[in-house]
């Protein structure tokens, strides 16, 4: 840091004047007592002790009071306190108040969001334990069964080593989606931008799940007939994922004899929004904020029985977000859901 400082001029000032105010009556009555008053001599020497005085007051005692207030600013340097080493050191105790004042609340704002960060971060390794450990647990279990003698049984054998199977496969599920979360984050996966129709995709993943739609009665369809493509560009693959994470919600928290609708339209002149509409269950206020973190579940009893790795809709926000586009949410509880992202229009 610089030795540079602003300096103030009003307190040498004040004190000079009470100083050579002081001197000067005294003066005064030493030549009233002894001598004869001289007007002349007795200006002089009121400026010349003014100009000694402040001399002395501003780079002197500014000097002592500049070396403890730098201690201060080189203390909150420690913190990595940005807005006190921009400027020069103030030694006006009023500005270094208000410094150190701002400095303190955005000291306090830090804690508080490293807090919140660290409340997360708790809950985010809660949260990968308990989904590993349930089918960690399912598999052990079934192997130890197993070992114990029910291998012997072949028909038992088949039918625990099928649903060990099913637990490895969960297990890998969850790894896989993580690691692709994580390359997201980092920027470590990259997109393949490609010129499509997402029309015909939506009608893809419409064929897709149709038979576990028919399973709950729930229609599949768009909100218009659209006769002509829409092209956009983006990553077909990725975006055929977010697609199927959104279709497959909403029917597995749909009702029954219920619809998931799709609608296309022109948000600017170059992008396009697409929203997926349920009339299921909803989804109340106080989750919509944290929907997209890694593992929340809404409903934290029913949830897992309706599989998945917990990490969908973070992918799907992720994936949105790596195209520099938007995701958006509407719900509520017992009426249904909208989730809508943008995308961009192909030429």
């Amino acid at each position: 840091m610089r030795s540079k400082f602003k300096k103030t001029y009003k307190f040498a000032i004040k004190t000079s004047l009470f100083i050579t105010l002081f001197i000067t009556l005294l003066m005064g009555v030493f030549l009233y007592s002894f001598y004869t008053i001289n007007w002349l001599i007795l200006l002089v020497f009121s400026i010349i002790c003014y100009v000694f005085a402040f001399l002395v007051i501003q780079f002197r005692v500014e000097r002592f009071i500049y070396r403890r207030v730098k201690k201060i600013y080189d203390d909150l340097t420690l913190l990595e306190s940005a807005s006190l080493t921009r400027g020069p050191i103030n030694t006006d105790m009023g500005t270094l108040t208000q410094e150190i004042d701002k400095f303190a609340r955005d000291k306090k704002l830090e804690i508080e969001t490293l807090k919140v960060r660290d409340q997360y971060r708790k809950e985010f390794f809660g949260n990968v334990s308990h989904e590993l450990k349930t089918p960690l647990f399912t598999v052990q279990g079934y192997i130890l069964t197993l070992l114990d003698g029910a291998m012997n049984d072949e028909k038992i054998r088949e039918k625990y080593l099928t649903r060990a199977s099913k637990g490895v496969e969960r297990l890998v599920y969850i790894v896989n989606d993580l690691d692709m979360i994580t390359k997201l984050e980092i920027g470590d996966l990259r997109l393949k931008i490609e010129r499509f129709d997402i029309v015909e995709m939506v009608k893809n993943v419409f064929d897709m799940f149709e038979m576990r739609a028919n399973k709950k009665k729930i229609t599949l369809t768009f909100d218009i007939e659209y006769n002509k493509p829409i092209l956009v560009n983006a990553d077909k693959e990725r975006i055929q994922q977010v697609l199927i994470n959104l279709v497959v919600n909403s029917i597995k928290y749909g009702r029954e004899k219920g619809t998931t609708e799709v609608s296309i339209e022109n948000l600017i002149k170059n992008k396009v929004i697409v929203r997926i509409t349920d009339n299921g269950i909803g989804i109340g206020k106080p989750h919509l904020s944290r929907l997209f973190e890694r593992f929340y579940r809404v409903d934290k009893s029913g949830s897992r029985s309706e599989g998945g790795s917990g990490l969908g809709l973070s992918i799907v926000k992720h994936i949105i977000e790596a195209h520099d586009e938007k995701i958006y949410v509407e719900s509520e509880f017992g009426v249904g859901s909208e989730f809508s992202f943008t995308l961009e229009k192909a030429k």
